[in-house]
């Protein structure tokens, strides 16, 4: 049907762009909204097109988990992008010449044009066809010196199956430094020209993705893909901690802030995954916890990263090392740490030692209120037989009324992330 694009190579932009000339496109609806749906919907919008982004999944950006995705639902509310999510895109018709997309709920959206970004699957018509095995996943099964069943024909890219470095299950992972990499090593295996026999290490799928302003980016596992683990049978106990910094010292004239997610064994500390989102340096801080991860790094350890430090670049205590420092006290028991998506499941009492400003701009419903400065003094009006969570804006202020509460004798957590995590955790409810 005339209207519809996939973009899968350049002849393919270019029908597309000659399509919006055309036709003077005012109106179209991108169906799917991963990192080629971003990319696509930031084009359009810079060039004065209504959009719409369809996404079947309850979320954007699906290889993340949700609550970091929620400035990017700002970002493009910003730009007068419509999103709808946990919608399928179930056809296409037109009435009148009009094409109009169809929803699985019965909601049609009329568009100039449709671009299609609904993902990758492998391509293994040529594989089958030569008898070669495919993997649990659909992709074609290569060992670790990308040989595949048959020991003369090797296979790199996008259609292998690699397995994820964390969990070590098979996994599928379309992006081209990895691909790169393993076409490197296999022409170094044809030639001979590599003193070891090489082997391709598991993957950690690290990612960046730009939208508008704001850039998100992450390595490693995500709780949700931490959950499918688990029910095939790979379970890893873990924790995550929140924290929030400056791209560079706050002293220094336009420091943006970046939220970092940090996934760590319990057990060991060892890093599972890194999820960042902020307008500056927010790639710089993700390459540098992946770099960890693929040492097997610890969170102590990552705590002690030497990184380069000028005001202007950074801080002389780097968001990364920040966010280590925070896992590691929860590591270290200094402090316990409780979760947003846990409230309606606790009799905990709530504490909320923000400024009296900050509350009246929003509070958690039923929460104490008793600000930091005046916390000390008022210990006899909280209870000791109850167990006491406790928040700020980001978790600093509530991190040292936790050590307060536990050092006199009472039972308290600090909730990971404060109220800027609630918010965002709420809006995926």
């Amino acid at each position: 049907m005339e209207g519809l694009f996939a973009l899968r190579n350049i002849p393919n932009s270019n029908a597309m762009m000659e399509w919006m000339e055309k036709r003077k496109v005012k109106k179209a609806v991108v169906a799917g909204g991963g990192f080629i749906g971003m990319e696509i919907t930031e084009n359009l919008v810079k060039r004065g097109i209504k959009v719409t982004v369809v996404e079947m999944e309850r979320q954007l950006m699906p290889n993340m988990d949700p609550e970091m995705t929620a400035l990017l639902l700002d970002e493009l509310a910003a730009n007068r992008v419509d999103i709808i999510t946990g919608q399928k895109v179930v056809g296409f018709d037109k009435t009148n010449g009009a094409l109009e997309v169809m929803l699985g709920s019965g909601q049609k959206i009329a568009a100039d044009m449709v671009a299609l970004a609904l993902g990758v699957k492998p391509e293994i018509d040529l594989a089958q066809n030569a008898g070669l095995a495919i993997g649990p996943l659909g992709g074609i099964a290569v060992n670790r010196r990308m040989q595949t069943s048959d020991p003369a024909i090797f296979a790199v890219g996008d259609a292998v199956e690699k397995t994820s470095l964390v969990t070590g299950l098979p996994a599928l992972i379309p992006l081209a430094g990895p691909a790169n990499r393993q076409g490197r090593m296999v022409a170094d295996i044809l030639l001979g020209s590599h003193p070891k026999t090489p082997e391709f290490e598991s993957l950690l799928g690290t990612f960046v993705c730009g939208v508008f302003g704001l850039t998100l980016a992450g390595a490693g596992e995500s709780e949700k893909s931490l959950a499918r683990a688990a029910k095939q049978g790979v379970a890893i106990e873990y924790e995550k901690i929140y924290a929030q910094a400056g791209h560079h010292s706050g002293y220094y004239p336009g420091a943006q802030t970046l939220v970092l997610k940090l996934i760590f064994e319990k057990k060991s500390g060892k890093i599972l995954g890194v999820q960042a989102v902020g307008r500056q340096g927010v790639e710089k801080r993700v390459d540098i916890v992946a770099t960890a991860m693929k040492a097997g790094a610890t969170v102590h350890e990552l705590a002690q990263a030497e990184l380069c430090y000028a005001p202007q670049y950074g801080a002389a205590k780097d968001p990364v090392n920040v966010a280590a420092m925070v896992a590691s006290n929860v590591l270290d028991n200094l402090m316990p740490v409780a979760h947003w998506e846990n409230l309606d499941h606790t009799d905990a009492l709530i504490l909320d030692v923000r400024e009296p400003s900050e509350v009246r701009r929003g509070a958690v419903p039923n929460a104490l209120h008793i600000p930091l400065h005046d916390l000390r003094k008022n210990l006899d009006a909280l209870p000791r037989d109850r167990q006491i969570w406790v928040y700020c804006h980001m978790g600093q202020r509530s991190y040292f009324a936790n050590r307060l509460l536990n050092e006199n004798g009472f039972d308290s957590k600090n909730l990971s992330g404060g109220w800027a995590m609630y918010n965002f955790v709420k809006r995926f409810e």
